[in-house]
């Protein structure tokens, strides 16, 4: 069985306020992004999982997709299974590759030994893996909140828009990141919902309404990134952002743009949504 778990964006995210247990609640929008990897599993004699294309740090038996088999195999006895991950999309850029990689395995094992659970019962063994991997049981646009776990169905429709997808050479930490982050209800920052935002206004006017909150300390740190969004802005996107607490920066189009007027310094990523 092969499938091609897909890449998220973040279309705005706020930190709304810092939980007792250390972890921030926040506000966000993920929306699903036609940049996939290639995922094969097939029943084998011993258990197997190797990787191709982009090099993943750490070791194997680490890897989300060697846990969530061993997740549904507690629970199910299932056979030994071959898995082979050909990644594609980079990490560490708040695209959730990881996590996509992980659900759309606990999909394919469902499928392929008849398991009959439902998107619900996917869900739950998906967020026993991480906080965004239940989002890509649907795969749909969805405003998460709490840790970025609890979801809530969003009508949004980008299809008929282009995205482009920018990825300098920049690791940035997502502790850090959140250390340097004063959450919107200890600060002067506006309270008002983002999903009352990204309805009220169209998506023309974002650029001034939907913010990712990591961007100024971040782009502090990282001159580089304000750079790039300002390119993505002089290209024609109609909204440019950081997605997540990564070092990704993506743009909006309304028509095909020529990516040629950016940087030649980057790796650069393009597709209809």
């Amino acid at each position: 069985m092969v499938v091609f778990p897909n890449a998220k964006i973040n279309l705005g995210l706020h930190i709304v306020s810092k939980r007792q247990d250390g972890y921030h609640n926040i506000e966000t929008c993920f929306v699903p992004i036609p940049l996939r990897d290639i995922l094969e599993v097939i029943e084998a004699k011993a258990f197997q999982f190797d990787t191709s294309g982009l090099s993943i740090p750490g070791k194997s038996e680490n890897n989300l997709c060697v846990r969530a088999y061993e997740l549904l195999q507690t629970d199910f006895d299932l056979p030994p299974v071959q898995i082979h991950l050909h990644k594609i999309i980079p990490m560490g850029g708040g695209l959730g590759g990881g996590s996509s990689n992980a659900s759309f395995l606990l999909c394919s094992l469902n499928d392929l030994f008849s398991l009959s659970l439902t998107d619900e019962q996917l869900e739950s063994y998906a967020s026993q893996l991480g906080s965004d991997c239940p989002f890509f049981i649907r795969n749909q646009p969805v405003l998460a909140s709490g840790t970025g776990n609890e979801f809530q169905e969003i009508s949004l429709d980008l299809s008929g828009k282009y995205i482009v997808l920018v990825f300098p050479d920049v690791a940035i930490s997502t502790a850090q990141a959140y250390a340097e982050v004063v959450p919107r209800h200890n600060s002067q920052l506006s309270t008002i919902p983002l999903d009352d935002l990204l309805k009220g206004s169209e998506p023309n006017n974002w650029k001034s309404t939907v913010v990712n909150d990591f961007e100024p300390s971040v782009f502090a740190q990282h001159p580089i990134l304000q750079n790039i969004k300002d390119q993505l802005y002089q290209t024609g996107a109609f909204y440019a952002s950081m997605s997540g607490s990564g070092s990704t920066l993506y743009g909006l189009f309304e028509q095909k743009p020529d990516v040629d007027r950016l940087s030649k310094s980057y790796s650069v990523w393009q597709a209809a949504i």
